[in-house]
Order: structure tokens, then sequence, then C-alpha cells
């Protein structure tokens, strides 16, 4: 990396790539133009998690070209949170931007997450006001997440924010030393890990190539993976299952009770409530075995990811 200039401060900006092969030219010219301008110096980190295109090719490329490119390259697919973890472990800047390669996280951005770092903000969350690639069933399915988690966890979530916010060195410190679950939310580390946030908002951009990666089964996992991560309610639905039975069983001892003139056969009723009931003991058993998981794949303590190899990092 070329030396700071004596009295500048760096900014470190984490980009995730998979399969960008497309438009890694467009988002370097477009973010480089708005770099070159800011009175920070700064470098370009791209984190290549074991994309199948020749978005490696196009990254190694760039940084032969440019000092201020350096390169992790990724073994194999890790995901879109562990690159994003890999740019914050190897980032030297005294701030970090996290955003993606497909330029929906729009550069122009920056020289305002600038002025908030120089404000003395710590955390700067990037709150997206409109995604003109997202469809009605992905802003639903959004909003409803958002509600849902805010509703259960003792965290509050921005909702609609992103994978595109910024850290001071002292927050990525703390996410680099006390933050490392392999089932993890990071956006919501970020709006969970305190000391001077603010927010700002953006107009997602229209992606420059390729597609979204996240399918609804991705997302759908996901959801789930947050929701166990920030949320110990799922598990108190046992109790509240069973105080619910209970009385329905009391209601229903009641009537029985009380037309035993009638003499009814109940065949309905009995069918009814045991289907209730186990239906409600299966999800329940369900709910804690993924709490299970969550912890098996903790204990095992698996690398994040792995690191194939770097470019411009100093070590080579």
């Amino acid at each position: 990396m070329d030396k700071v200039k004596e009295g500048h401060r760096l900014l470190s900006v984490v980009v995730s790539v998979y399969n960008e092969e497309k438009a890694l030219k467009e988002f370097y010219r477009e973010t480089r133009q708005v770099l070159d301008h800011l009175s920070w110096d700064y470098e370009l980190i791209f984190v290549n998690d074991g994309s199948q295109d020749d978005s490696l090719s196009a990254l190694e490329e760039l940084s032969r070209q440019d000092s201020r490119v350096k390169l992790i390259h990724f073994s194999r697919n890790f995901g879109h949170e562990a690159a994003m973890i890999a740019g914050l472990d190897y980032s030297l800047g005294d701030g970090v931007v996290c955003m993606d390669a497909d330029l929906q996280h729009p550069p122009e951005c920056i020289p305002e997450i600038i002025r908030c770092f120089e404000e003395g903000y710590q955390v700067i969350n990037m709150v997206r006001t409109k995604n003109a690639d997202a469809g009605l069933v992905k802003n639903i399915t959004s909003l409803t997440f958002y509600r849902l988690i805010n509703a259960i966890s003792n965290v509050h979530f921005e909702p609609n924010a992103s994978d595109f916010f910024a850290l001071d060195r002292q927050v990525v410190q703390v996410l680099k030393s006390s933050y490392r679950e392999k089932v993890r939310f990071l956006r919501g580390y970020v709006q969970n890990v305190g000391f001077q946030k603010t927010t700002l908002s953006y107009e997602a951009r229209p992606r420059v190539a390729g597609k979204s990666k996240y399918s609804l089964k991705k997302l759908f996992v996901f959801s789930i993976n947050t929701i166990l991560c920030f949320s110990n309610m799922p598990l108190k639905l046992g109790i509240y299952t069973g105080m619910f039975s209970a009385f329905l069983g009391t209601v229903v001892m009641i009537y029985t009770l009380s037309t035993r003139k009638g003499a009814p056969s109940g065949y309905a009723t009995i069918v009814v409530l045991l289907c209730f009931m186990f239906a409600m003991l299966f999800i329940i058993v369900g709910i804690i075995g993924e709490y299970i998981a969550i912890l098996f794949t903790e204990l095992k303590d698996r690398p994040i990811y792995i690191v194939a190899k770097t470019r411009n990092m100093g070590e080579e």
C-alpha cells in the first residue's frame, strides 16, 4: 500500500464480490472518481467470495494497475457476511465503509459518510428509502421481518438497514475481537454495538449487472438464523403453548361435564385437540433443535473464512 500522506486519515472501503465480473470495472471507475476527491487517503479492499466467473482475474488486473486496490481471495464461497468480516479484519483505515460491488450502494454517499466521521460519529447506518430492483414480495417480506424481529427482540433494528454501513477504527476493533459467531447477523451487530451512532438515507440504484444472490430460500434461512441469534422468545413458546393448551383442556372438560345428559361422543373434539397439541409439540421441538444446531456450529469453532491468497496487502 502507498504510504498514507502525512496528516491524512485513511478510509478503507470493503467490497464483497461474488460473481460480479461484469460490474467490477464500472464499480472501480465510479468509486475511484469519488475517492480521489476526498481529503482522506483510501484503500479499496475487494473480497472475492469464491466467485465462479472471472471476477478473480478482473480483480487481479485492478490490483496490478492500482496499489490501493487490495484483494482477498477465499478458498471457496463462505457467504456475503464472511466476506465483510474478512474485509474488516484486514482493513487499516481510521474509518471503514462496507458496500456491494453491484453499485446498488451509491459511491456518492461516501463524502457524506466522511463528514459524519469528522463530526465524531462512530457507527453510520445506511437506510434504504427506495430499491428499484426489489419486487412487491421482497418489500413485503422485508417489512414483515423487521417488524417481527423488533417485536420479539430487545434490540431495535432500523427498518431497511442494509449491508451498506460505516464504522470507525474503535468499533471495527470491537467487532474483530468480540463478535466472532459462526451464525451471525452483521448488520444487527452494527446496530447493537452502541457508540456514537447516526443514520443516513439513500436510494438504491439499479443493479449495474448480474442479479441478486439471495433467493427466497436463502432469505428465509437468513431470517430464521437472525431471529434465533437475537431473541430467545421462540424458546418461550413452550410455556405459552402449554398454558393455552391447559386453558383449552379446561374449557373442553367443563363443556363435557356440563353436557353429560346428551352424552356427546366428543370424537371430533379429541381429534382436533390431539392434532393441535402434537403440532405445537413438534414446532417447539423443532425450535429447540434449531438453537441446538447453532450451539453445535459454535462449539465446532471452524473458521469464518479461509483466505487462499491476497494481493497488495504488504505480506507478499
